[in-house]
């Protein structure tokens, strides 16, 4: 197998333990096309991005580009679904700074108001037919909203109706993850869903620059799955 692109790795400009040249370089080493850096949105309490940051990152990787030019370096952010109307931590100037926008349902992210508040610390602790339909029209209008590259594993802070997210992801061309950290999508998802035609993107989700490009667990769902591996499309069998 041959590792096209990692699109989803963490620095330490949000909680990530390695610079943006440690991914880089170990992304290198494992002969990765392509390298995304993609920290968290702004609006996480603990660990998002500082939005001036943003920009040096900008700075930072168009001057990696002109020091490496075996690898394509990406600048991505994993912003966070804020609500269910779909709203992310992104605006246009942010979006004029990166090359790809991902997004996700994360524990500490600052909702829109009290309302969403109240309903997304509900939907992450209570599970039962109301949170799953909550969580899964997040998703689905936050696909609809934005122009989003990936949605990061999808049902994994909060349940969803999967199939119903993935009708949407094809229709909105979002390609779903499976992320190799969380185990989401996992293996009951993807059987689900395999036969609607989506788009997959695996993600190390690396938090050190060791794990960039660890695919391990992904594949292992992929497979168990039964997943046609043509359908992901950062590797090559």
């Amino acid at each position: 197998m041959e590792i096209l692109a990692d699109y989803h790795t963490h620095t330490v400009y949000s909680h990530g333990k390695g610079t943006i040249e440690d991914n880089v370089k170990e992304a290198i080493s494992k002969g990765i096309k392509t390298i995304g850096i993609s920290d968290h949105g702004y609006k996480h309490i603990s660990f998002g991005v500082k939005i001036n940051d943003i920009y040096k990152m900008r700075e930072e990787i168009d001057d990696l580009n002109m020091k490496y030019d075996n690898i394509n370096i990406l600048l991505g952010m994993e912003c966070n679904i804020l609500d269910d109307n779909g709203n992310i931590d992104i605006n246009d100037k942010i979006i004029d700074s990166l090359d790809y926008v991902m997004a996700g349902y994360h524990f500490g992210s600052t909702p829109t108001s009290l309302r969403s508040m109240l309903n997304h610390c509900n939907n992450y602790i209570i599970k039962n037919e109301k949170s799953k339909e909550y969580n899964t029209k997040a998703l689905i209008n936050a696909m609809k909203k934005n122009d989003i590259f990936i949605i990061t594993h999808p049902g994994d802070k909060g349940d969803i109706y999967i199939e119903e997210v993935a009708k949407i992801a094809k229709q909105t061309d979002t390609k779903l993850e499976i992320n190799s950290s969380h185990g989401f999508l996992n293996a009951n998802q993807l059987k689900q869903i395999k036969n609607i035609g989506n788009k997959f993107i695996i993600g190390s989700d690396a938090h050190i620059p060791e794990n960039v490009g660890n695919f391990e667990l992904a594949m292992k769902i992929a497979k168990e799955a039964n997943l046609d591996l043509s359908l992901i499309e950062n590797i090559k069998i």
